[in-house]
């Protein structure tokens, strides 16, 4: 079976080059841009201004949406988690999380994931392979045109749902470009964060792009021994390693980093490991993002209790170091990243 690729996939680079293919005008980037995610249709066949052509080329080379909605839970706070079916038949997850600031989309970038951090559901499933860039799209897309019944928009993207960004570079990169265009949903690159466990070499290529995206760094341990432990990607990239690209990345770009701490019971949530993280960070421009822990029954950590959760920020601040300790999110439903996934691909 041949897979149509997505029209979501073209930045408006690449919508210009594929539409000179056919002979058509550079102009041409913009009405289809315009159709796709100010008008956002359905079909093709609703792009009214276009030569008749013109759209039985597209629907013979392109898809639009590349998803199915396969399940949706939709927690007490209102926090919702889609299950996409793709085109191929592999499942990817995403989350839409309701704030005091709007609307914030974490989406997927890969189809399961590698990086085996003990603690993350995503790694349950390995990776089969990396998504497009209107594969990810697709996820904002759909979720998008759910919010224009109730008028609202998606204001924030987190690219922090099941895989890793950094290994999937150049398509996270062209969804970036596509949804922080003016042409496109008009994201703005300060509202868009990408997250990654540490693949140095990329943090390094990413420094040089100097784009205004926000950079956050899955850190979850401030010792190299510890981070050994809870993730393999430490020993590839041990942690003075990271810290170093990182003061590379702030010298170059002069923008703030986002270390996310997720708190697990007994683990790493220890007056010490507070101080020794705050001695880590001091004098960066950074601050920490302490999370509570979704918990994945097969990995067996816990959550840390409200208390000494409050009681390790209270110590970071005191030592001079910025955090905030986010709330819970979905947690009556299967909202720990790649949880709803694996369910539903092990019941299988």
């Amino acid at each position: 079976m041949t897979l149509k690729q997505t029209i979501y996939d073209l930045t408006m680079t690449q919508m210009e080059e594929m539409l000179a293919e056919y002979g058509q005008k550079k102009y041409r980037a913009k009405q289809l841009y315009a159709w796709l995610y100010r008008k956002r249709v359905t079909s093709f066949d609703e792009m009214t201004d276009l030569p008749a052509s013109l759209i039985e080329q597209l629907k013979e080379r392109f898809v639009l949406s590349p998803l199915k909605l396969v399940n949706k839970q939709v927690a007490r706070d209102k926090t919702a988690k889609y299950l996409f079916e793709l085109q191929d038949g592999a499942t990817i997850e995403t989350v839409l999380m309701y704030f005091n600031f709007g609307q914030s989309v974490c989406v997927s970038s890969q189809v399961g994931c590698n990086m085996g951090c003990t603690f993350c559901a995503s790694g349950l499933l390995k990776k089969q392979r990396d998504l497009t860039a209107g594969e990810i799209v697709g996820q904002i897309m759909y979720i998008q045109k759910e919010l224009d019944i109730e008028d609202l928009r998606v204001g924030n993207v987190v690219i922090m749902g099941t895989g890793e960004p950094f290994d999937n570079y150049d398509n996270v990169m062209d969804f970036c470009s596509v949804i922080n265009s003016d042409l496109g949903l008009a994201i703005g690159a300060r509202h868009i964060t990408i997250s990654t466990c540490g693949i140095v070499p990329k943090i390094k290529q990413f420094a040089k792009e100097h784009k205004q995206y926000n950079l956050a760094i899955s850190l979850h341990a401030p010792t190299q021994e510890l981070r050994d432990r809870l993730m393999p990607i430490n020993h590839a990239y041990p942690l003075d390693m990271l810290m170093n690209a990182l003061k590379e990345y702030s010298e170059e770009n002069n923008r703030r980093i986002t270390f996310e701490y997720i708190l697990l019971n007994g683990v790493n949530d220890s007056d010490e490991d507070a101080k020794i993280l705050a001695n880590l960070i001091r004098g960066m421009n950074a601050y920490i993002n302490l999370i509570p822990y979704n918990e994945v029954d097969e990995h067996g950590y816990r959550t840390t209790n409200d208390k000494i959760a409050l009681h390790f920020y209270d110590v970071l601040m005191k030592h001079g170091v910025k955090a905030t300790l986010r709330q819970k999110h979905g947690d009556d439903i299967d909202a720990a990243c790649g949880q709803l996934r694996a369910k539903h691909e092990m019941g299988k």
